[in-house]
């Protein structure tokens, strides 16, 4: 029961993690040059990216998107900003059109001056920012591995794995506190949905399959992975060479990081080592400094504050707070000892609470001595007092929630993509729609004809 609710914690944020991930790319002859005006082409700013397209608004925004994604990966693996193989996007459609089987798609093109590489990308859903920031990561690894390459050496294929572009936007969204460490603890309390070989298996198809829930645990293990890659010694010249090869290497991926990893090769399970570390760090609750809401605090709270009985047989039994009446026949020394699992949970509660909530820490703690010496005559008021500040803070902190929600709907200015794996699956039932051909769904899709002609326009 456990690990289904840590799994469906995923599906709480795996809505915005799944995204495209670039197939296996032939290298291509250039279609014909689009006949484009003075202001149809937008150039980036660092002239790699040339947006052709859509509206002016539309390849302004591809354009500066573009460059984050370049500048995200280059801060990630601290590489300086050279590039020679230039990337051409090209927008199709608008918002409102019918909606392709990918909207992202990636070729290689070969010419007489050398390499290129060309994005697709259609707009029947918008401008998706971290989609379109997952297919630029991609094409920046295939421009890696196409800048020394001669261009008669053109006939192979090229694949950058579905875990590395994943691992790399997440490692990304980690470095900018974008990331919900969440995940990371459910997926460290399970041991881990993916062993190392799955992530490395899979492939295209396997990514596009997964559902969304499936598709966070995958993102959160190849971030993990990458992070780990990353933090190893000469881990970023390690992980720069790495990436130069990636994308036309043919043989076994592990083979590959040991190339350039050195301390890999230190036994077989060296990798799964490293990678199971890196997802502990970050899983793992730091209980000095991670600081829990009103709400979790009120949670920690009610379970610390809790009284140690023995009974007549000696065994102990734990009773809430409500029950301080009865520590009143105890001799003292077993009304310290009833106390003192709840002033040490306290303690410890202390340095993660919400900052708010130290000083009811505190008068509780006075309670609990005056407990522990039988001094009960104000322990009743006290009690009181505190329950009802309590309930005070845990509405106010209800009410500012419901507050920031509002603004946050009535001030939106763009959809958030939380739903965009839905209407994509909505859209493909849709298109392709299953009918059953027995009797009974031959009568209700009659039925269900006739009910819906009165919702039609005339």
């Amino acid at each position: 029961m456990t690990h289904r609710f840590l799994f469906l914690g995923f599906l709480c944020t795996a809505l915005t993690l799944a995204e495209e991930i670039p197939r296996a790319v032939q290298v291509v002859e250039p279609p014909e040059p689009l006949k484009l005006d003075g202001m149809d082409r937008v150039i980036s700013r660092t002239k790699q990216f040339r947006v052709s397209g859509g509206e002016p608004q539309d390849r302004t925004t591809v354009a500066q998107l573009a460059e984050d994604a370049k500048d995200e990966l280059f801060r990630l693996t601290e590489e300086k900003g050279e590039w020679k193989v230039p990337v051409a996007i090209d927008l199709h459609g608008k918002s409102g059109d019918p909606m392709p089987l990918r909207t992202v798609a990636i070729q290689i093109l070969v010419s007489d001056v050398g390499y290129g590489l060309r994005l697709d990308v259609h707009l029947s859903r918008g401008i998706e920012h971290e989609r379109f920031k997952h297919a630029v990561t991609g094409a920046l690894i295939y421009e890696r591995a196409l800048r020394g390459l001669p261009t008669q050496e053109s006939g192979g294929r090229f694949f950058v794995p579905p875990w590395l572009v994943d691992g790399l936007r997440e490692a990304t969204a980690w470095r900018l506190n974008q990331s919900d460490r969440r995940l990371y603890e459910a997926l460290f309390k399970t041991g881990g949905l993916f062993k190392i070989d799955e992530i490395f298996a899979l492939d295209e198809r396997g990514f596009e399959e997964m559902d969304a829930a499936m598709r966070a645990a995958f993102r959160v293990s190849a971030g993990s992975l990458v992070m780990a890659l990353l933090q190893q010694p000469q881990g970023k010249e390690g992980f720069l060479t790495f990436l130069t090869e990636v994308a036309a290497f043919e043989g076994e991926t592990p083979a590959l990081l040991r190339k350039h990893f050195p301390e890999l090769n230190l036994s077989e399970t060296s990798l799964s080592k490293w990678w199971a570390l890196q997802l502990a760090n970050i899983g793992d609750r730091n209980l000095a400094t991670d600081i829990l809401t009103i709400a979790r605090t009120e949670t920690a709270l009610n379970e610390a504050l809790r009284l140690n009985f023995r009974t007549a047989e000696g065994i102990v039994q734990q009773k809430e707070l409500a029950a301080w009446p009865e520590l009143a026949a105890l001799p003292e020394p077993e009304r310290v000892g009833a106390v003192r699992l709840a002033q040490d949970a306290l303690v410890r509660l202390s340095y993660r609470c919400f900052p708010s909530c130290r000083p009811l820490l505190a008068e509780y703690q006075i309670v609990l001595s005056a407990l522990a010496k039988n001094k009960t005559s104000e322990v009743a008021n006290q009690l009181t007092a505190l329950d009802e500040r309590r309930a005070t803070m845990t509405a106010k902190a209800k009410r500012a929630r419901d507050y920031l929600d509002w603004f946050e709907i009535t001030r939106a200015r763009e959809t958030s993509g939380a739903f965009d794996d839905y209407m994509r699956l909505k859209d493909r039932l849709k298109a392709n729609p299953h009918r059953r051909n027995d009797e009974l769904s031959k009568y209700l899709d009659r039925m269900d004809a006739i009910f819906s002609r009165g919702a039609d326009p005339p």
